[in-house]
């Protein structure tokens, strides 16, 4: 049965970052967070969200606002391929890219969650429901500004807390120093716990190369964007240089472009962000070309979203553990043993806190 959308709104918040986060290449200002809710026929509500980390919002808004909600109502809620589609035809001139995808994805999220609460279903089934929960790996310890001692004490208390395993920004101006963060937290968990490590697209190639080799005696599960991420055939290099499996995905923007990745072999790991690549609609793509090309998908960042959709998926690693919507949600999620369990309630599953929203609207 058809339920056709009948009202449409966007707002923008800005959430100050729950701590300082640096990499390489840049500080995490706040997280920007676009909100849309859209209105059904049915009554049903649907709300969703998309984020930046501190610039682009108010375009991702104006987007929205200008261009692609208009085209949205009175088209079916109950066919999210439609309507990514629709909103697909109205920004030809403007596809692929972060601004567009981003706010495709505010949209194509609300509508899953009104479909959720439409047939009373939670997201990781309504994806597909291979499990409840998924494991899960904690950033919050290991920024580049934090020094060796601190980052030996947040992978302890990761341990302790029973995540599956930490990562470790690099990109220290000289390899020696990052081999020394690496070598004193190797040797405080010991060898069972996962150890990964992010450059933030810092690296020339032949750098890349060389560093890797330094890191290989680690043990290293992954090196997540080592260099530019429009750059897959300096990837696929790196890849053959190295016995660390390389891992991309949060600075693209499409299906396709993770496609590349898959055929060329420049890539063991697939990290899609819902947010970035347009939504939860092409996420479950991007999941299932990694499926079919036997590589895993470990999601960047959004965690409270992310592990519905690793654990609709049977090859959703891990989970990446960076709270950032305390100051906006009631529960927060549930640790089982090393995994966080996907939320049960209908649609997205994300408590919100429509009154701290609300305060917080600057758009």
């Amino acid at each position: 049965m058809s339920d056709r959308v009948t009202g449409a709104e966007a707002w923008l918040i800005e959430l100050p970052v729950e701590r300082p986060r640096t990499d390489a290449m840049q500080s995490f200002r706040a997280q920007e967070t676009v909100f849309v809710e859209i209105v059904c026929e049915s009554e049903v509500r649907g709300l969703g969200y998309t984020y930046t980390i501190g610039t682009g919002g108010p375009a991702v808004l104006s987007l929205l606002r200008e261009t692609l909600l208009p085209v949205v109502l009175g088209l079916d809620a109950t066919r999210p391929e439609q309507i990514i589609e629709a909103m697909a035809a109205a920004t030809r001139a403007t596809t692929v890219g972060a601004i567009t995808s981003l706010a495709f994805a505010a949209v194509d999220t609300a509508v899953w969650d009104a479909d959720g609460h439409r047939t009373d279903r939670p997201l990781w089934r309504m994806a597909g429901g291979a499990r409840e929960s998924v494991p899960a790996y904690d950033t919050e310890g290991g920024w580049l500004h934090l020094g060796t001692d601190e980052l030996v004490a947040g992978a302890l208390a990761a341990r302790d807390a029973g995540f599956a395993g930490v990562k470790i920004k690099v990109g220290k101006p000289h390899l020696a120093d990052d081999v020394a963060r690496l070598g004193a937290v190797r040797d405080a968990v010991g060898d069972r716990f996962a150890l990964l490590v992010d450059a933030n697209q810092c690296f020339t190639l032949g750098e890349a190369v060389r560093r890797a080799k330094a890191f290989e005696p680690f043990g290293i599960g992954w090196l997540e964007e080592p260099l530019p991420a429009d750059d897959p055939l300096a990837h696929r290099r790196l890849a053959e240089a190295t016995s660390i499996p390389v891992a991309v995905g949060e600075s693209l923007y499409s299906p396709r472009q993770f496609q590349t990745y898959a055929s060329l072999g420049a890539a063991a790991v697939l990290q899609p962000d819902v947010a970035r690549v347009g939504g939860i609609t092409p996420w479950l793509k991007i999941a299932h070309l990694a499926e079919a090309h036997s590589l895993p998908v470990a999601p960047h960042f959004l965690m409270e979203l992310h592990v519905s959709l690793a654990a609709a998926v049977p090859n959703g690693q891990y989970v990446e553990h960076i709270p950032q919507l305390g100051a906006i949600t009631t529960a927060p999620l549930r640790m089982d043993g090393d995994r966080l369990r996907a939320p049960g309630a209908p649609g997205l599953g994300i408590a919100w806190d429509r009154d701290a929203i609300e305060r917080l609207r600057t758009a």
